[in-house]
């Protein structure tokens, strides 16, 4: 699609956890394509100040809204429905906001799972639910930010990895559901990208049981040895997103993908855990193979 299309006919992105992070970087890469954007976040300080900061070119086409994803169903659907006043459409939902909560499983229990899960999973569930019917009506696309912890949740600290297999299961229940009403829906999978803040949560130590103590300071210490290091460049990242949304750059004539792996170390962990998984098959498909009612 060349670029004056895409001005004749702005698209309508709105974006959970756009104050920082792939959120922010994904407002300003929609916005240089010359679509439209209602950014949310928990704070309306934080994304004012963004808005702040873009050309006045740009700053007309973006919204701002509070919107805490984990307010609950009632709450989220009346600032969705407050959203859609804006330009009476939303095309494109990009459930980004998330957080990670690292700690022991023991210790922190299903108290610290439950936080966890309500802002990745039974957040990006309400916001998605909430905008769905004006999503009907554009034929529009729902985009989960997932992760390849989803594929690595062997590891310590993987209270984020439980809540980010549940979206990713659950994203692609949405793919077949949604596919009679010409919704397209992209689970993308990040690998480690250097965003701000993303290892900004302190380690839960609230609950410390001796059994795990050199585990777990092995585990802290790595945890906050990652910030700074990663490998991934985020602003590459979220014009990998765009360009798959609107069929643009590198996803030019390409199929669909359903499924957007990005960074190489999410392409190994991936194939790590698949590969893992065959083994076992080959090494026990006798077993796998036994359990049938004799004929």
């Amino acid at each position: 699609m060349a670029q004056s299309s895409s001005v004749d006919t702005p698209k309508v992105w709105l974006i959970t956890g756009a104050s920082s992070g792939f959120g922010k970087r994904l407002v300003i890469s929609v916005l240089a394509r010359g679509d439209r954007v209602i950014a949310t976040a928990r704070s309306l300080e934080k994304l004012e100040s963004i808005v702040s900061e873009l050309d006045a070119q740009h700053a007309d086409r973006v919204r701002t809204l509070q919107l805490d994803v984990t307010d609950g169903e009632e709450k989220i659907k009346t600032k969705i429905d407050q959203a859609i006043t804006f330009w009476k459409r939303i095309d494109v939902l990009v459930n980004n906001a998330g957080f990670g909560f690292p700690g022991m499983v023991e210790e922190g229990g299903t108290k610290v799972l439950r936080q966890q899960f309500d802002t990745n999973v039974f957040g990006v569930l309400d916001v998605t639910n909430a905008t769905l019917p004006y999503l009907r009506e554009s034929n529009g696309c729902v985009v989960v930010i997932g992760s390849r912890s989803a594929w690595k949740a062997e590891l310590p600290v993987r209270f984020y990895a439980a809540s980010k297999a549940a979206i990713h299961a659950i994203t692609e229940t949405l793919t077949t559901e949604l596919a009679q009403f010409n919704i397209k829906v992209l689970l993308v999978a990040p690998g480690s990208f250097r965003t701000e803040g993303i290892y900004g949560h302190s380690y839960f130590t609230d609950n410390p049981i001796p059994a795990y103590d050199k585990l777990r300071q092995v585990s802290e210490a790595r945890f906050g040895s990652i910030s700074g290091t990663e490998k991934g460049d985020p602003d590459k990242a979220v014009k990998a997103i765009v360009d798959v949304v609107t069929g643009e750059g590198r996803a030019k004539g390409r199929p669909w993908p359903n499924y957007l792996i990005l960074g190489e170390d999410a392409e190994i962990d991936l194939k790590n855990k698949y590969g893992r998984l065959m083994t076992v098959l080959d090494e026990w498909s006798d077993v796998t193979r036994a359990v049938n009612f004799d004929s």
